[in-house]
C-alpha cells in the first residue's frame, strides 16, 4: 500500500476493511497493557484507572505504581515499539511487528517479570465475542505500521478537539481517555445526579453508569459498523433524545446502538473538520442536557473563551 507522503495528514483515510487484521491484533495487544494498569492502579470511580491516553508517540498508560516506584508503558507508533520505562531508570522495548498474539503475550510477560513488576493478569480478552486466551491466540498476527500510525494520528486530532470541548464544562467530567475494551476514545460529562439502578447490569456497567452522563467520542468501527464513526449518547437516555435535532446534517441516530453517529469520512473530507465535529459534540450534548433537565447554568462556563 502507498504510504502518506510528506507531512502526515491530521485526518488520514482509515478504511476499516483494509486495516481490520491490524486493528484486531492491536486491540488485543492494548488489552494486555490495559490489564497491567488495571492490576496495579488504585481503583477510581467509573473505572477511570483502566484507560490509556493519547501521547506524543502513541498511547500511554501514564504512571503506574509498583514496588520500586512507578513505571509507564507506551505504544510508540512512530518507532513501532512497546516501550517500558521505570522510575529506576530502566527501559525495555518489544517490537510492534507482524507476530501472533500468543508470541507477543509471552514476551510481554517476560518483560514485565524482568522489570520486577509483580502483577497477576487475567489472560482472557474482554468485550470481544468469542475471544481466545492471549496465550493461545495464534490467529491474530497482523501489524501494518502505516495503518497503526494513521490510527494514532486520528487519535491525536480527536483528542485535541475533545479536550477543548471538555474544557468548556465546569461540572464533573472524565479525562479524554482511550478504553482498550471497546477500543474507542471518549470524554464524558455528568449532570451531578445519580442514575437509576441497573439491576441486570454487571458490576462494570453499574459503576460506569452510576450517574447521569452525556458521552462522546470516536471509534474505528467494527461488527455491523463498517467505517470509523464519531458517536454521542446519553445514559439514561431522556425521552425524545432519538428524535432530537442535532448537527451537522449528516449526523443520525442509530437505534440498535442507542447513539448518534457521524461518519469519520464526513468529517475528514469537510472544509472545516474541527467546526463540524464541535457542532456534533455540542448539539448532541445540548440535546441530552436539555431533554434531561440538567442544571446547565451551574455546569457550563458563562464565557467559553475565558
Amino acid at each position: 500500500m502507498a504510504a502518506i507522503s510528506g507531512a502526515r495528514q491530521a485526518w488520514p483515510e482509515l478504511p476499516l476493511a483494509e486495516w481490520a487484521p491490524t486493528r484486531e491484533t492491536l486491540h488485543l495487544w492494548t488489552q494486555m497493557v490495559g490489564k497491567l494498569r488495571l492490576a496495579l492502579s488504585p481503583r477510581l470511580n467509573h473505572w477511570w484507572q483502566v484507560p490509556l491516553y493519547v501521547s506524543a508517540r502513541g498511547l500511554t498508560t501514564s504512571a503506574i505504581p509498583y514496588s520500586a516506584g512507578i513505571f509507564e508503558v507506551e505504544f510508540d507508533f512512530s518507532a513501532h515499539v512497546l516501550r517500558f520505562r521505570t522510575s529506576t531508570g530502566e527501559t525495555k522495548t518489544i517490537a510492534l511487528a507482524p507476530r501472533s498474539v500468543a508470541d507477543f503475550y509471552a514476551e510481554f510477560l517476560a518483560t514485565v517479570a524482568s522489570l520486577a513488576i509483580d502483577a497477576k493478569l487475567w489472560p482472557v480478552p474482554v468485550e470481544i465475542p468469542g475471544a481466545v486466551r492471549f496465550d493461545r491466540d495464534r490467529q491474530h498476527a497482523s501489524y501494518d505500521p502505516e495503518y497503526a500510525q494513521r490510527f494514532w494520528q486520528i487519535l491525536v486530532s480527536v483528542d485535541t478537539i475533545l479536550k477543548e470541548f471538555r474544557a468548556r464544562f465546569i461540572g464533573k467530567a472524565s479525562p479524554v481517555h482511550f478504553f482498550w475494551g471497546s477500543f474507542d476514545l471518549a470524554a464524558t460529562r455528568f449532570s451531578g445526579r445519580r442514575a437509576p439502578e441497573r439491576p441486570q447490569a454487571d458490576r462494570i456497567m453499574r459503576e460506569a453508569y452510576s450517574h447521569e452522563v452525556s458521552s462522546a467520542g470516536w471509534w474505528p468501527g467494527g461488527g455491523e459498523i463498517t467505517t470509523p464513526m464519531f458517536y454521542a449518547y446519553a445514559a439514561p437516555e431522556p425521552p425524545g433524545f432519538p428524535n432530537a435535532r442535532v448537527g451537522p446534517a449528516k449526523a443520525f441516530y442509530h437505534a440498535p446502538l442507542g447513539e448518534f453517529l457521524l461518519a469519520y469520512d464526513d468529517v475528514r473530507t469537510a472544509a472545516e473538520p474541527r467546526s463540524l465535529l464541535m457542532e456534533f459534540f455540542h448539539s448532541t450534548y445540548e440535546a441530552a442536557a436539555n431533554l434531561g433537565h440538567w442544571d446547565r447554568g451551574s455546569l457550563e462556563q458563562s464565557d467559553p473563551a475565558s
